[in-house]
């Protein structure tokens, strides 16, 4: 495995400064020659003239957060992040890699979850390139293969664990969004660390139930609702009517028997369930009448 070394280099500005002093002298040197009819002195012009020429062809420039990749004939040479005008052996071939953070949104995957049920799933994973080695040499296309590897990670997640957990009390992708984003990341990170990158966020972007059970799970969950709600208003219901008796009791302002109390407890939580307003019944005879 290839693995990156930084490629001091020369400041390119210095460098510049000498080749036109250079072409200066090879200027001098040609009139020179041609006053002199110096055969010699022309030819050495010329020569100087050819090196000037093919050096001028090792500046090059690095942006911030950018780094060059240099190969001599095929072989690493190392990597030049210094930013600014930079000079080189001009027969260095150089590769641009950046190293700004980047994101990628995966599409919308359709994957089976840990219950069987089809859902649409896509992830924002964050990253950027730490090794230009690796990521020139290990892999074709190191882009791609963050694309290619991520979504194969997001697919992979998704099968285990269900979309929701329905009061099982397991881990589902809904319900434990921040556990779910760290091990997607950890499971990303795996994956491209061969290619010399560092994945900074990973997270869950679009979750949602397949088009042909959306309608299904919608009721499923609104019925859900409905339910927790009817068991917190019947458990407030029945403190509340608790409570009546109690106070009524202490307070002796009336004494109820069993058919009374049953009668009055009725009355009370059908008031406190109920969802349409109160009627109200007079009552003209007794509870036994």
């Amino acid at each position: 495995m290839i693995r990156e070394s930084e490629r001091k280099t020369v400041q390119g500005i210095a460098a510049l400064l000498l080749f036109v002093l250079v072409i200066g002298l090879i200027v001098w040197l040609f009139y020179i020659g041609a006053r002199t009819n110096n055969p010699w002195v022309i030819g050495t012009a010329v020569v100087l003239a050819v090196l000037d020429f093919v050096a001028f062809g090792g500046l090059f420039i690095v942006n911030p957060n950018e780094a060059k990749v240099l190969q001599l004939f095929g072989k690493y040479a190392g990597t030049a992040k210094q930013p600014g005008l930079r000079w080189a052996n001009p027969f260095l071939t150089k590769q641009k890699i950046s190293q700004r953070i980047r994101n990628f949104e995966s599409s919308k995957l359709k994957v089976n979850d840990s219950h069987g049920s089809p859902i649409e799933i896509a992830s924002v994973v964050v990253w950027r390139v730490v090794d230009t080695a690796e990521a020139a040499f290990e892999v074709d296309d190191y882009q791609n293969y963050v694309t290619v590897q991520s979504e194969s990670a997001l697919r992979n997640l998704a099968t285990q664990y269900p979309y929701d957990d329905h009061d099982s009390g397991e881990r589902s992708l809904r319900g434990n969004t921040l556990e779910i984003a760290e091990q997607l990341k950890r499971e990303i990170q795996d994956r491209l660390s061969k290619a010399g990158v560092e994945v900074l966020e990973a997270r869950i972007s679009h979750l949602a139930y397949a088009q042909e059970i959306a309608a299904a799970m919608l009721r499923r969950q609104q019925a859900s609702a409905i339910v927790a709600a009817r068991q917190q208003i019947v458990e407030g219901a029945v403190g509340m009517v608790e409570m009546a008796l109690e106070q009524l009791a202490q307070k002796k302002v009336v004494e109820f028997d069993g058919d009374r109390k049953a009668a009055m407890v009725s009355n009370l939580l059908v008031v406190l369930c109920g969802e349409h307003d109160v009627q109200p019944v007079v009552n003209t005879g007794t509870i036994y009448q």
